[in-house]
């Protein structure tokens, strides 16, 4: 009973590793449609989110802001909401980039320099393909923007998965008794 178990985990392991690189790609996906909007489609929806979040803040806070005061709050943050965008897009696109590395066994400085070097480079990549659409442009601060959201997202999969490895997976190593 006890080899079946250890065969059942290794068949999932191994069936189960390579569909590891699945979330990076649909996150390169998602970030590659938002980049494909057009100017005015893309600054629509990034204010559409501040204005959420000013309505959210004023019945929360229960202000009572008049509609005048919640356009522009709403001006006064769609600048910080649309970075923070950036930020949260690539600090997933480097979490779904790192985990299967580190599934793979990649470690240390070499999974912050490879997790890193290509997550920099798809931030370089989006924002040349952002120069053939309309109302857009690239933009070296947006690179620059993504990558404040890279190493983050790195270090989170080197500390989940220290822990994972010293707690949670330890019983699944093979002992020799």
């Amino acid at each position: 009973m006890k080899y079946i178990g250890l065969f059942i985990k290794k068949l999932l392991r191994y069936l189960l590793k390579p569909l590891s690189f699945l979330p990076a790609i649909v996150v390169m996906y998602l970030i590659f449609s938002f980049s494909s909007q057009d100017g005015v489609s893309s600054a629509r929806l990034s204010r559409m989110v501040s204005e959420k979040v000013v309505v959210t803040a004023d019945q929360v806070l229960e202000k009572g802001w008049s509609a005048e005061q919640i356009a522009a709050y709403t001006e006064q943050i769609h600048y910080y909401v649309r970075k923070t965008a950036h930020v949260t897009e690539y600090f997933v696109l480097a979490v779904t980039v790192a985990f299967p590395l580190y599934v793979y066994g990649i470690r240390g400085l070499w999974l912050v320099l490879l997790a890193g070097v290509f997550c920099v480079s798809f931030a370089g990549l989006d924002e040349y393909h952002q120069s053939f659409v309309a109302g857009r442009g690239p933009s070296a601060r947006d690179v620059a923007v993504d990558s404040i959201g890279i190493l983050p997202g790195i270090l989170l999969v080197r500390i989940v998965g220290f822990i994972g490895r010293k707690t949670i997976f330890r019983p699944l190593a093979l002992h020799k008794k």
